[in-house]
């Protein structure tokens, strides 16, 4: 990982733009990038980290302004921010950690909901994403995880498409380690993670993708070794997931570390 330079994170103070990874979650904070249309295949957490953002979902039958708002998956949106900064928390669905966000979230009605309660703390934390303590604390606070998640079959489903996104596990496998058909399984994924196995599936290839990166690979390797077919595939999907192309991401001078194997660094005094 190059390191962050520590620095709040202010309209005339900009650090450099980092993401986070877990196993099934992410942390982005930097640019707010200018975003198309897109839809997440898991509950995302955006915070404006300057000013307020819009977001417009669906056929525009819902459209909010905010500082926080929490955008479910699989739902077509376009979110405008204000400011220069966005941070965008992509919540494990196969964790508890989904669920204990929505509950904190006081305004709006699905699919987007609005006003976090620890809203003024969120933004105070933010800077000090430049760490990895930081970033867990960050998350911790938005969406505490907990030991009751969802169906526990479900949750070794999930464990084993991010395991191994070299090769496509299919729901049929999923079926059968659960004891379950196909379209019971399907079903019961769906309730209890709140997305498709399909999309799950690629959302475990786009982490699986960032940790190739944060270890040196290019995008041609991170797409190889993610399980997509080619590099455009990979691209097409990325563009469609967030909103932009990979390429004009890592053009930030974005810095990806993998935060389940990164050492915590010291904090400074």
């Amino acid at each position: 990982m190059v390191p962050v330079s520590p620095s709040a994170l202010s309209p005339t103070c900009h650090p450099s733009p980092v993401l986070w990874l877990w196993p099934g979650q992410a942390i982005y904070a930097g640019p707010a990038l200018g975003l198309g249309p897109h839809a997440g295949s898991v509950a995302c957490l955006a915070v404006g980290l300057d000013a307020p953002f819009r977001v417009r979902a669906g056929d525009g039958a819902v459209c909010v302004r905010a500082r926080t708002a929490l955008i479910a998956p699989r739902v077509r949106h376009l979110l405008t921010a204000e400011g220069d900064r966005m941070l965008f928390c992509y919540l494990d669905p196969a964790s508890a950690r989904r669920s204990a966000c929505e509950q904190r979230m006081t305004g709006g009605r699905a699919p987007v909901l609005t006003g976090h309660r620890d809203e003024h703390a969120l933004l105070t934390l933010a800077a000090d994403l430049h760490l990895a303590s930081g970033a867990r604390r960050w998350l911790d606070r938005a969406a505490p995880d907990a030991p009751a998640g969802p169906d526990q079959r479900i949750r070794a489903v999930t464990a084993l498409l991010l395991d191994e996104t070299h090769r496509t596990v299919m729901a049929a496998e999923g079926a059968a380690i659960c004891g379950l058909s196909l379209s019971r399984f399907l079903h019961l994924f769906k309730t209890h993670t709140g997305t498709s196995f399909r999309r799950y599936r690629l959302w475990a290839r786009m982490i699986a993708a960032g940790r190739t990166i944060s270890a040196g690979g290019d995008l041609t390797r991170a797409a190889a070794e993610a399980g997509f077919a080619t590099p455009s595939h990979f691209s097409a999907a990325f563009h469609r997931m967030f909103g932009l192309q990979p390429g004009r991401l890592l053009a930030t001078g974005l810095t990806i570390a993998d935060a389940s194997e990164t050492p915590l660094p010291k904090e400074r005094p």
